[in-house]
């Protein structure tokens, strides 16, 4: 039997999420949140539109799917997200529990291992799955607000 659910269809959805918010002016960044093979959680960088510097996608799905769960730890979960989470959202990655977290592009810069900051100790986390979408979209957005 062939697994649909793969690795790369979840990050394909998490590109779905950056592609919204690359719409909506915000720095293309997409999130969802599996367990068992379901998205229980979708979301995209949403600080512009709040007026809020904690609206990254990752926060924004922590939440979502904390809420769908009923419960604040995401054991067993996996965060699929286009951008390397920064040390705000490893934080909350590390307090969430989660299980294992898939980041598409690096984050040279503000990433959290850029800055030595730890997951969890019980979270696996794997990089470059679908790095040249994800990189793709953030070069193309930053290059546009460069050219306005």
């Amino acid at each position: 039997m062939i697994d649909l659910f793969t690795d790369e269809y979840f990050m394909t959805q998490a590109l779905k999420e950056a592609k919204i918010a690359f719409d909506k002016g915000e720095v293309p960044v997409g999130a969802v949140v599996v367990i068992n093979k379901k998205i229980i959680a979708r979301a995209h960088n949403q600080t512009e539109m709040l007026s809020d510097v904690t609206a990254h996608a990752e926060i924004l799905a922590i939440t979502s799917a904390a809420n769908y769960l009923g419960g604040k730890y995401l054991i067993d979960c996996t965060l699929y997200v286009t951008l390397e989470p920064c040390v705000m959202c490893a934080g909350a990655l590390y307090w969430s529990q989660i299980s294992r977290v898939v980041f598409a592009a690096s984050d040279d810069k503000r990433g959290f291992r850029t800055h030595q900051i730890g997951l969890h100790p019980k979270t696996e986390f794997s990089s470059g799955l679908m790095e040249g979408e994800a990189t793709s979209l953030l070069k193309t957005f930053f290059s546009q607000k460069r050219n306005f």
